[in-house]
């Protein structure tokens, strides 16, 4: 993992465990994301550079935050999951590869 459930937890200012598995979940998801848009996989880096990073918490962070699925997110586009994917492509469109 990119992320650890540590930093995911100091990033979303979470103190207990009671959702530790919720959230490895959340950081595994993100980093699919991540090299979904970067087309190629984060094992690929010598030391994943900084931006990624904060893709994967920006992910991690939405999904948290979105977890319940509320009506306002289900009915709006904005807020949605492909808001966030859309963000998180223009934050890691210069290390994007043409094609896999």
């Amino acid at each position: 993992m990119v992320i650890s459930l540590e930093e995911a937890k100091l990033y979303l200012r979470i103190d207990g465990d009671e959702e530790d598995a919720l959230i490895t979940s959340f950081i595994y998801t993100a980093e699919e994301i991540c090299e979904d848009i970067l087309r190629y996989s984060l094992s690929e880096f010598e030391e994943v550079p900084k931006v990624v990073k904060q893709a994967v918490l920006y992910c991690i962070a939405n999904m948290y935050e979105k977890r319940e699925g509320s009506f306002y997110y289900m009915k709006n586009e904005s807020g949605s999951i492909s808001e966030t994917i859309e963000v998180m492509r223009l934050i890691l469109g210069n290390l994007r590869r043409e094609s896999w």
